[in-house]
């Protein structure tokens, strides 16, 4: 496990997008963040999913999140535009965003995977990720410390078989992080890394792998000591790396 130990205050007065924040490690990071004195905009297609979480970070008593219902696989280009201007509005500014909503599509041989699923992936997993950083990063820029962290797998690191549009997915989103790390390094307070965050106890690992016991990976709350590390002032100047939480 990635061996960091986060500040109560780490987080303190940091506006913080975290999208696919309803369920798995989205949820789990925008409760961690929060905890650690962020304010969380969880953003996701399901309203519900999202206000359980915004409750139970209520509950706790940490700053009050925002929810953002968005549909990353069918967003237009105003959509984008409609929701940087909001955040703009509402906070002024952005410190971090953690690219985590992912979708798996069909895991088969490329000679069975149909265009359609390789494309709903892609766009998905690569082309709303970079409408989402391409807008938001003026935003961005406006923090004095700001973070991009997206999230990858071991299949966009090394190819495997059966892995198709997904593995190609992660592929993209390395290259992303490393083209966006190389652009802004000097140039603005913005810096772009990347974790892997291996085998975890959520529901898309047990799609998947139906077949594994799911007590023998870590919960997501347990692979956060890195989601944080990247998130907060201690990584400044790391940029352009490929982390792995495991």
């Amino acid at each position: 496990m990635f061996d960091y130990t986060a500040r109560p205050e780490l987080l303190k007065d940091r506006v913080i997008l975290v999208t696919g924040a309803g369920r798995g490690i989205g949820a789990a990071a925008a409760k961690t963040y929060a905890a650690h004195g962020a304010t969380v905009l969880l953003l996701g297609k399901t309203e519900a999913n999202l206000t359980e979480v915004y409750d139970a970070i209520e509950a706790a008593g940490h700053p009050q999140p925002a929810v953002i219902p968005f549909n990353l696989e069918t967003a237009l280009p105003h959509q984008y535009d409609e929701l940087a201007a909001m955040i703009e509005t509402e906070f002024g500014h952005l410190d971090g965003l953690l690219h985590n909503a992912s979708i798996i599509g069909p895991r088969t041989p490329f000679e069975q995977l149909s265009g359609e699923n390789f494309m709903r992936v892609m766009q998905v997993n690569v082309n709303a990720m970079f409408m989402l950083t391409s807008t938001l990063l003026p935003l961005l820029k406006l923090s004095q410390d700001a973070s991009v962290v997206f999230t990858s797998s071991s299949v966009g690191r090394k190819g495997r078989a059966y892995w198709g549009a997904y593995g190609v997915s992660k592929f993209a989103t390395e290259g992303l992080m490393q083209t966006l790390a190389d652009e802004l390094e000097g140039v603005a307070p913005v810096r772009s890394n990347s974790i892997n965050p291996g085998g975890t106890r959520t529901s898309m690992r047990a799609q998947a792998y139906p077949g594994e016991n799911p007590l023998n990976n870590p919960t997501p709350e347990q692979i956060m000591p890195v989601y944080l590390y990247l998130m907060g002032p201690d990584s400044a100047g790391v940029n352009g790396q490929a982390f792995n939480a495991q």
